[in-house]
């Protein structure tokens, strides 16, 4: 979503993390999605890096132009707390140590109810308006939605709900939401890889 909004082109690329392709291996040790090589041969390999990268690039609405300290401890909450417990929430089974509803409640305690209570007073995290660690964040809350979409809206979490909604119809998120068959070249037809390739 910010490699669109920052108006960056790139070659993309869909793979299988069961069937790594030998071209991920060869850039990234890390082996996982997100992985951004700009065409300067440079590799960037954490989501929040290449955000930052690509609004160092373009940044239209100032999405950078926030309380800086504020946006890295939400994301940083995000990383360390909630996408460990949205692993365990996802996946029970795997992490059998504690319940569904024990990884559902320390879900809300840790993260969901402070984020709607910070949301609950503006309509972005930071305020009037949208940040990039709205974008960093919004991906992960849209999947613990999605994991129980039935007890997510039947959770007292409004705000969240109203913000989340409000990105899932969002221009920008339907634009990069189109399916590109693994392997494939997700270049626009006619369009050559300008600004970086990323998988």
């Amino acid at each position: 979503m910010t490699l669109r909004y920052a108006g960056i082109e790139v070659e993309q690329r869909e793979v299988a993390l069961r069937e790594k392709p030998l071209s991920l291996l060869a850039i990234s040790a890390k082996a996982t999605v997100p992985v951004l090589q700009l065409v300067d041969g440079r590799v960037l390999d954490q989501s929040l890096d290449i955000m930052r990268w690509a609004l160092d690039q373009s940044d239209p609405d100032g999405w950078l132009q926030t309380d800086t300290r504020k946006a890295l401890r939400w994301a940083r909450l995000n990383d360390e707390t909630f996408k460990p417990l949205l692993d365990r929430y996802k996946y029970p089974e795997r992490y059998p140590e504690y319940s569904r509803t024990d990884y559902l409640a320390r879900s809300l305690t840790q993260f969901l109810e402070p984020l709607n209570q910070q949301i609950g007073t503006s309509a972005y995290m930071l305020g009037s308006r949208i940040s990039w660690v709205d974008v960093a964040v919004f991906p992960f809350v849209r999947q613990f939605a999605a994991a129980d979409e039935g007890t997510f809206r039947a959770l007292p979490l409004k705000a969240i709900q109203r913000w989340l909604d409000g990105w899932l119809s969002s221009e920008l998120f339907a634009s990069v939401m189109q399916k590109t068959p693994v392997g494939a070249d997700g270049r626009a037809p006619g369009k050559s890889p300008r600004d970086a390739s990323v998988a």
